[in-house]
Order: structure tokens, then C-alpha cells, then sequence
């Protein structure tokens, strides 16, 4: 815990704890009333436990180092696993009955990882399964680490400020069967025509995390100092558009509802070997493919909210910022409240213009 930047301790009595305070009080009253050695006697056992409690406590919270793990995709209303490890860097006292949870906005989630026995100089890992109903960003401030090591009496913790952002995911949804019967057949597994370098020579890019090293451009990689990519034509125009109408107005349910439908289908469109474009009225993801470019629509679409656009205003906000390259066949429109559409022939110039 001695990466953390503040830390705060804490040691409430618990439920229990405070019935023995009051006993506690109560013998001590007597003994000093009555004046018998043997009130004497039990009223200092008494309270050599609740040293004895608070001074164990201490030192089975010291020496901890305590992380988060996060899974690589998180979609709302779906059970993730948030992976904990906790270290104890002591190097003869081990720790005993810790508990760790997660804390948002200062407030513990309701789940909680717990340690029973970490010997010293042992790391030990665990997680915690939990449910974020929404998509979007989360903010996790920190970490509480405590104990009720040994008898119960004290809850002793401590917080750990590290700050972590969760990006979550729009709910997965399943995909219509009258959109699938218009798709061409799915592609075999670890077969993408557009990767095959078979096609002709379309041009060179900054490599992106998820490409094939074996399309580095090595000339030019060396000439330019950065890594280069080159990317061929398909041969069998593999390549769809989704446009999401992010416009503002629709009920938030039913905008809800068109983000996990824009999203499943992109994840369908890629597992079928497509160059996918996400097209929006306030943002874009050029065209691309692999888990690299799953992971980009699934981030943009994560954070999407409604934009204020008027028909044919030509804003900023009313055209996405790019221009997708000519060739894609499919392209697919969901709009809030309407089932999705899939048309087939059809040019990109519409998403260039925004009008989606």
C-alpha cells in the first residue's frame, strides 16, 4: 500500500465490538463499586483484548500492496470478473482474515475479495464478480483493505487512492435473422479475405495495435522511423458501413436500444471478415478490421450520446469527420425505435455527408 498517494485508517467498533465495550464499562463500574479483586481481574482481561485487537489489526494491515486487475471488455448488464491481488511484503508476520473491496465515488461496491491466511512474502489473487447496469465511463477512486483480526472486536482499514477509469460496453444483443440472411456466408475461422494480401496494392498506413506484423512495409518503416502497414484491395468487397442515428430527440430506452443493436452488429460484421465503419452524426471509426477495430467501435459506441443536429445544417456536429473509401456493399442504418436496415449495392457517399 505504500504506492497509494494518501491513506486514511479507520477502526470501528463492529456490531459485536460494541456489546463488549458495554460489558466492558459495565464490569469496570462494578469492579470499582464493589471493590473485588476478582471484577478487578476479569475487567483487565476485558480490555487487554481490546488492545490486544487493535494492536493485531495494525499489524496484519501493514506491509500490504494491494491491485486491481481489469478485464479487457466489460458490457453493460453482462457479470465481469474484477481480478485482485493482494502482496504482503512483511518478511516473518503473516496476515490474516483480510478483506478488500473496490470503491466508487468513495463508496465500497457491494462485493468484496477475501484473504483468510497471506503468509509473509506471498501474493495471493482472487476476484470479485459484479454487474454495471449502464454503459459509459466509471470511476474507481481506490481500494479499502480491512480486518477483524483476531477476535472481531475492531473493523481496523485503510484506503488506497488508485484511481482507475472502466470504460463499459453497450449490452450485446442478438443480431436479427432477416439482417444475417443478406449477409454473405461467414468467412472460415482465422480466414479474413481482406487480409489474405492477395488482392492489389491500396496503400500504406501508421500500424495500428491488432495488425499483422506481416504487413509491416519495412522499406518504408525504416525510411519514416515509425512502423508502416500496407493494405491491399478486396476482391470481395468485404467491407459495411453501420450508421447509428445518434441524433437527439428519441427516448433514452429506445436510444439505448439502437447503441447495443449498432454495436452486436459490428461485432457480427467483423467476425464475418468485414472492413466495418462506424458512422455517427457527432463522431466516426474509419474502416478497418480485427479485434483492434472491435475494440474501437465498442469504446466510441460506449461513450455515444445524443447530439442536437438539424437536417441538411452542414454543421460540425451534423457530419462526421471523415471519408470512407468507395466499394463498401452493405451498409447497415439502425435508428432509435425502428428495426435495423440492410441495403446492399449502395455507395458510401451517405455517411460521408452525415446524413444517417
Amino acid at each position: 500500500m505504500e504506492r497509494a498517494s494518501r491513506r486514511r485508517g479507520r477502526f470501528p467498533p463492529t456490531r459485536e465490538g460494541w456489546w463488549f465495550l458495554v460489558a466492558t464499562v459495565v464490569i469496570g463500574l462494578g469492579a470499582v463499586n464493589a471493590g473485588l479483586n476478582l471484577l478487578f481481574l476479569v475487567w483487565g482481561m476485558m480490555l487487554f483484548l481490546i488492545l490486544a485487537s487493535g494492536v493485531l489489526s495494525e499489524l496484519g494491515l501493514r506491509g500490504l500492496d494491494v491491485r486491481r486487475s481489469p478485464p479487457p471488455a466489460i458490457h453493460a448488464g453482462t457479470p465481469y470478473l474484477m481480478g485482485i491481488g493482494l502482496s504482503n511484503r512483511k518478511r516473518r508476520l503473516p496476515s490474516f482474515s483480510i478483506e478488500v473491496e473496490d470503491l466508487e465515488a468513495g463508496r465500497p461496491i457491494e462485493k468484496r475479495c477475501y484473504f483468510l491466511k497471506l503468509p509473509a512474502g506471498r501474493t495471493q489473487e482472487t476476484a470479485y464478480r459484479h454487474v454495471l447496469a449502464r454503459r459509459g465511463r466509471y470511476r474507481l477512486s481506490g481500494l479499502r483493505v480491512s480486518t477483524k483480526f483476531p477476535f472481531g472486536i475492531i473493523q481496523k482499514s485503510r484506503e488506497v487512492t488508485d484511481p482507475a477509469d472502466l470504460i463499459v460496453y453497450p449490452a450485446l444483443v442478438p443480431v436479427p435473422v432477416a439482417l444475417l440472411r443478406g449477409l454473405p456466408a461467414r468467412t472460415g475461422q482465422g480466414r479474413q479475405k481482406w487480409q489474405s494480401r492477395n488482392g492489389d496494392f491500396f496503400g500504406l498506413r501508421d500500424f495500428r495495435p491488432g495488425d499483422d506484423p506481416r504487413d509491416i512495409h519495412w522499406r518504408t518503416t525504416a525510411r519514416r522511423g515509425v512502423p508502416f502497414v500496407r493494405e491491399n484491395e478486396d476482391d470481395e468487397g468485404l467491407e459495411a458501413i453501420v450508421m447509428l442515428d445518434d441524433a437527439a430527440g428519441p427516448p433514452p430506452a429506445a436510444f439505448e436500444t439502437a447503441v447495443s443493436e449498432a454495436a452486436s452488429i459490428s461485432l457480427e460484421l467483423l467476425q464475418r471478415g468485414f472492413r466495418v465503419t462506424l458512422a455517427l452524426r457527432g463522431a466516426s471509426v474509419p474502416a478497418d478490421a480485427g479485434p483492434a477495430q472491435s475494440t474501437r467501435i465498442l469504446r466510441a459506441l460506449a461513450l455515444v450520446e445524443p447530439v442536437a443536429w438539424a437536417e441538411g445544417s452542414g454543421s460540425a456536429a451534423g457530419a462526421p469527420p471523415f471519408e470512407p473509401r468507395p466499394g463498401a456493399q452493405h451498409v447497415v442504418r439502425v435508428r432509435p425505435g425502428a428495426p435495423p436496415e440492410l441495403r446492399t449495392g449502395v455507395t458510401a457517399a451517405p455517411a460521408a455527408r452525415g446524413r444517417a
